[in-house]
């Protein structure tokens, strides 16, 4: 027994794939854009963003965070990571490999604000023509089905002609300011009717926003600084920095206080901007009257002890000529501790004086503790001694004089060129709520047909979110009635 088999190739043209695992792989850039279109429409994906920004602003309010400014001065930066170690530990380098430790300008923060403005951008396009067509071109004709389940709905019978019903139901929802539109269809009229057609848009307007609001707080992060800590010790010049190309002078400070308790009752400092030497503003502030220059805004926040220091080099050039504010208390709060640095020379300087109200045994009244620190060093001072007021002292072959005390005043210096758009964000937000909270849509639909004894009137109704169209409704039912009223009236 013999079995013959012949096989026949198939034309090119025939040839197809079997199944998918032998057919080739087509990518459709339509097709990648409808997944991504669909995905930042979708209420998980916004759901997920928003609640990943929380979590990111929560992260930045738990963690310490950089001061604006100081990562353009990498040494500055360094020592500041340095005495976040006691507090982080072996987490420190981690958490700023991360960027949470500038939470608020890093990648993460931005990439997700980007992603969440996208996300309610694309959601307010695809929500605003449906809105517009339901406003503009509204669906009058519903069937018998919709007013047999409508949330709210009522049958009247009335021996009026169709017309005459429909003069009377028209009038009643005229009366509640409702626009009607009717549709005849043979012996059948439809009307539709609704209140605040433009109250959904509410909605949309709440969502930009949102898109505002994101968008300021981008601008402000990327575009602005904040200086929560800006130290000017009286009758020093210091510079703003962060491209403003201003310089601070504090020229006086008062304070007063209650005489009752002690408390502070005022504090103000009389403060001069200078930009390329010449003097451009100038004010007399205080904690709630800030002064506003090109956009820069300067807080009354805190004051305190400074101590003005002369430096000069063996040859009597002065190198430093300022005031040190005092700023930070040590570990046991007994002493108030400045710096400066002499960067040319490769020196920092703390400057360490006695707190208000206490006793040191070896700092005695009209002096300072000078430590001079090499850069690069292992953290062991290069000398420590004490100096008087007005003695000049010899240390690293420069003589450093304690010229008196002074105060200093602390600034918040601050710049947000976002603000306009969280300003243009909250008047938004207001007029969406107002729109959807007081103005809320309301719909109804009415068949009318003609009967043997009269008319027979279907209306139905959807509410949502809307207590008070319900006995609005049940009145606006019951005042056709009487108005039609008749042997057959139900």
């Amino acid at each position: 027994m013999s079995q013959t088999v012949r096989t026949t190739a198939l034309p090119a043209a025939s040839r197809e794939p079997v199944d998918d695992l032998d057919g080739g792989l087509t990518i459709s850039p339509w097709g990648i854009l409808d997944r991504l279109w669909h995905l930042f429409i979708s209420m998980r994906t916004g759901l997920i963003l928003i609640l990943a920004l929380a979590v990111l602003g929560l992260i930045g309010t738990l963690l310490v965070q950089a001061p604006a400014g100081l990562q353009s001065d990498p040494g500055a930066y360094a020592t500041w990571l340095d005495s976040l170690r006691p507090k982080y530990g072996g987490w420190t380098g981690i958490l700023n490999a991360l960027g949470l430790f500038s939470i608020f300008t890093s990648i993460w923060f931005k990439g997700i604000v980007v992603l969440l403005t996208t996300s309610i951008l694309a959601c307010s396009a695809n929500r605003a023509p449906y809105l517009w067509k339901q406003a503009t071109r509204p669906r009058t004709n519903m069937s018998e089905t919709f007013f047999a389940h409508a949330p709210l709905s009522a049958s009247v019978t009335a021996p009026a002609e169709p017309d005459a019903a429909l003069a009377e139901l028209q009038a009643a929802l005229r009366a509640r300011h409702f626009r009607t539109i009717t549709e005849r269809d043979g012996d059948a009229i439809h009307l539709y009717a609704d209140r605040f057609r433009w109250g959904p848009f509410g909605t949309v307007i709440a969502h930009l926003s949102l898109v505002f609001i994101l968008i300021g707080a981008l601008v402000g992060s990327s575009l602005g600084f904040r200086i929560p800590d800006f130290m000017a010790a009286i009758g020093t010049k210091v510079e703003v920095g962060n491209g403003t190309g201003l310089t601070l002078e504090a020229r006086s400070f008062t304070d007063t206080y209650n005489t009752e308790n002690g408390a502070p009752s005022d504090y103000a400092s009389d403060i001069v901007l200078y930009r390329d030497g010449a003097q451009v503003a100038a004010q007399t502030i205080r904690v709630n009257q800030p002064m506003q220059y090109d956009g820069v805004t300067i807080y009354q926040s805190f004051y305190g002890p400074a101590a003005a220091m002369q430096v000069k080099d063996a040859n009597g050039a002065v190198l430093f000529d300022e005031g040190v504010p005092l700023a930070w208390g040590s570990t046991d709060k007994n002493k108030r501790v400045g710096r400066f640095a002499l960067p040319d020379q490769g020196l920092t300087v703390f400057v360490v004086g006695v707190a208000s109200g206490e006793v040191d045994a070896q700092i005695k009244p009209g002096q300072m503790q000078l430590e001079v620190y090499r850069e690069g060093s292992d953290g062991t001072p290069l000398a420590t001694q004490i100096v008087s007021q007005g003695q000049p002292a010899r240390i690293a072959d420069l003589d450093f004089t304690f010229v008196r005390e002074r105060q200093f005043t602390g600034l918040i210096v601050a710049r947000d060129p976002g603000v306009p758009f969280v300003w243009g964000g909250a008047l938004l937000l207001v007029l969406g709520v107002c729109l959807v909270f007081f103005f809320p849509n309301r719909r109804a639909w009415a068949l009318i047909r003609r009967r043997p004894d009269g008319s027979a009137i279907e209306v139905g109704a959807i509410v949502r979110h809307d207590v008070g169209f319900e006995s609005d409704f049940r009145n606006l039912v019951n005042e056709v009635k009487l108005a039609l009223a008749g042997p057959s009236a139900s």
